[in-house]
């Protein structure tokens, strides 16, 4: 059996020498390439991975910055819907508030002026009345005038003025 090996490995040309040839060829390529390829692939590949894990931390800080900027703006955006609302409410209770004071200052000018306007009428009547009684007396005084002139004889009229005289004299 061993002969028949020998003969099997003479009948392939089989070097052992070049085996062990080929074999420290292998492990010196597999040398050379973990000190020259496979250390820098290595730590090309480790600082690939460290690049991918801080651009996934940075990605998840800047999307966590992101809500916490949203929900700033929101509150910011509710704040500031909030103010307007009371700017708006202010607004109204002062135009309510002037609006009442004009209607206020209204009734008092309309209430001005009607008792300007009675004081007026009244004045106006007072003196339509004392035209009216000024009109009366000479009226009157007219009236008896005459009735006395037929009534009286010249002799009675002329003591009457007489004493008319006399009386409006005095007077002053």
């Amino acid at each position: 059996m061993f002969t028949n090996g020998l003969v099997l490995g003479a009948a392939m040309n089989f070097a052992g020498g070049d085996v062990v040839v080929q074999l420290v060829s292998f492990l010196l390529l597999l040398w050379a390439i973990k000190k020259f390829a496979w250390g820098p692939l290595m730590k090309m590949m480790k600082d690939r991975e460290e690049f991918v894990a801080n651009e996934i931390d940075n990605a998840e800080k800047s999307r966590q910055e992101a809500a916490k900027l949203l929900e700033e703006q929101r509150a910011l955006l509710k704040e500031a819907r909030n103010d307007a609302q009371e700017l708006i409410d202010r607004a109204k209770q002062q135009a309510d508030a002037q609006r009442e004071t004009i209607i206020d200052d209204a009734r008092k000018d309309a209430e001005r002026i009607k008792n300007s306007a009675l004081v007026e009428i009244e004045q106006q009547k007072e003196k339509a009345v004392a035209t009216i009684r000024d009109q009366v007396s000479s009226l009157s005084v007219l009236i008896a005038s005459k009735v006395i002139e037929k009534e009286l004889n010249e002799q009675d009229q002329e003591k009457l003025i007489h004493d008319y005289i006399q009386e409006v004299g005095e007077k002053r």
